[in-house]
């Protein structure tokens, strides 16, 4: 439902940011931090995203947290969340002071769409050893689009959190909210998921990425989100729909890396070594290819969805 107008309408009023041979991006999405209790789904995989997290900091990347960082419909008291994974939001402090952290909203942290909520929960932390609060994440200006403008040729990538057009999570998104905050969230402690949204439902999974690819050959661009969680890399001569995947699969998280002009997706993981040592390791996925080979503005023929 409005697909079209929804993305439209992001891209029109989106961030532009350059990207050339020298720039770094990572783009990740749908961690859903929550307070740290059985219904968190982001603590199993807390340790390997702050390895990858300190990697990227360490390798001048550039942070794009692509929606649904935090879980605010079942956690709107964020300070919740903040206590419950300081080491992730002590790196995200990192990235945020040196200019290379963009944060975008997604339907589980669409609060983050009203200036005075983020300056209330996000400006300031409170630190409960010297009980006394300290200038967090001041400024923070979260976005609902990212167009990458290429410096040099003009090629421009639209990131979304992907919710844009289903309806569900999207104009019907406070009835949803509702439904998981007093009901859902109690079960996915028990491992039981809602069977209404996309990352289960396979026919609705399948139709937003379908109008998205209508969006994709009717304006020649490529495109980044995620929501389903389903990570996704195009094969040659598709349209280029890319999607990040999440945090929350079991013992994994992907990503989309954009690094000069070239275009991977990766993952991170844990694996054993020849002595049994555990440790987290990333492997690419898909990729590297130039992005200049998913620009669609010089083809005759869009390819089929």
């Amino acid at each position: 439902m409005f697909t079209k107008q929804r993305l439209t309408g992001a891209y029109e009023g989106a961030r532009v940011e350059p990207f050339d041979e020298t720039t770094k991006y990572v783009f990740i999405s749908d961690h859903h931090r929550g307070d740290g209790s059985l219904s968190d789904e982001f603590t199993r995989n807390r340790n390997i995203f702050q390895y990858a997290l300190e990697y990227y900091y360490r390798n001048d990347f550039t942070y794009v947290e692509a929606g649904d960082g935090d879980e605010l419909w079942e956690y709107q008291d964020v300070k919740y969340i903040k206590n419950a994974h300081p080491a992730i939001f002590s790196t995200i402090k990192q990235f945020f002071d040196e200019d290379r952290f963009i944060m975008m909203w997604g339907n589980h942290n669409i609060y983050l769409k009203d200036p005075s909520y983020v300056e209330r929960h996000y400006y300031t932390n409170y630190d409960e050893y010297h009980e006394t609060f300290y200038s967090f994440l001041e400024g923070l200006k979260p976005i609902e689009a990212l167009v990458l403008k290429h410096t040099r040729t003009g090629q421009e990538i639209l990131t979304v959190h992907g919710h844009q057009g289903d309806a569900p999570n999207d104009q019907f998104w406070v009835l949803t909210m509702l439904s998981l905050k007093y009901f859902w969230r109690f079960l996915h402690a028990f491992g039981i998921r809602n069977p209404s949204s996309p990352v289960k439902n396979i026919s609705r999974r399948h139709k937003i990425e379908k109008n998205y690819s209508k969006w994709i050959a009717e304006n020649k661009m490529m495109l980044i989100c995620g929501h389903t969680h389903r990570f996704k890399y195009p094969r040659k001569n598709a349209l280029p729909y890319f999607n990040t995947g999440c945090c929350v699969y079991p013992t994994i998280i992907t990503a989309i890396e954009i690094v000069g002009e070239e275009i991977q997706l990766v993952r991170w993981h844990v694996k054993s070594d020849e002595e049994g040592s555990l440790n987290v390791v990333r492997s690419v996925m898909r990729g590297p290819d130039n992005v200049k080979e998913f620009d669609l503005r010089d083809l005759t023929e869009s390819p089929a969805l």
